[in-house]
């Protein structure tokens, strides 16, 4: 499965680098965002199929069956030995160094809660500084999960309106449809 996704990944990269455009080129020609292409392009995120023929115009070499296999699903991983790299090091360095503030800020603006990372849009946008440098903007845009309260009442409500009865099973509740007939007390 990791070699299929090799070497798929391998013949994306291929694409764009004959192409000569960068991820916020194609970002535009597809209007999405620079990130969402290149978590494409790795095999990271699920193309959909309404955003293929923007890609298909924007990559003409990309062959059809890799159009195809972009559709599917992926496999959604990462290298352990991507935190070697640099710019991956310190991005992680940022995080734990920023998060638990930005955790607080988050539960105090929010409540309870964690922002998404399915809904979620990532981008990366190159600006100028009061000093004229160049400069890195990370913008992470998530939906925010208020975390539930898991009250008992409710779990009663949908088992009854279900049919489902909770048993204690080697100390973990198992939930097993009360038209069975199995007895487990």
């Amino acid at each position: 499965m990791a070699e299929k996704k090799a070497s798929i990944t391998h013949q994306l990269q291929a694409a764009k680098h004959k192409s000569g455009k960068s991820y916020s080129q194609l970002a535009k020609e597809t209007g999405l965002t620079n990130v969402y292409v290149a978590q494409l392009l790795r095999r990271q995120a699920q193309l959909k199929p309404e955003t293929a023929p923007k890609l298909q115009a924007a990559l003409p070499d990309l062959p059809q069956e890799l159009i195809q296999e972009m559709m599917i699903p992926p496999l959604r991983s990462y290298d352990p030995n991507l935190i070697q790299d640099p710019t991956i090091y310190r991005l992680n360095e940022a995080v734990m160094h920023f998060g638990e503030s930005i955790k607080e800020i988050v539960n105090e603006e929010f409540g309870d809660g964690i922002m998404s990372a399915i809904d979620f849009y990532c981008s990366v946008d190159k600006v100028k500084g009061v000093d004229g440098k160049d400069r890195v903007v990370l913008t992470f845009d998530g939906k925010y999960l208020p975390h539930s309260e898991q009250a008992c009442i409710f779990l009663d409500q949908v088992t009854e309106s279900l049919g489902l009865q909770f048993y204690p099973l080697f100390g973990i509740w198992v939930t097993i449809w009360a038209t069975t007939g199995v007895d487990f007390q």
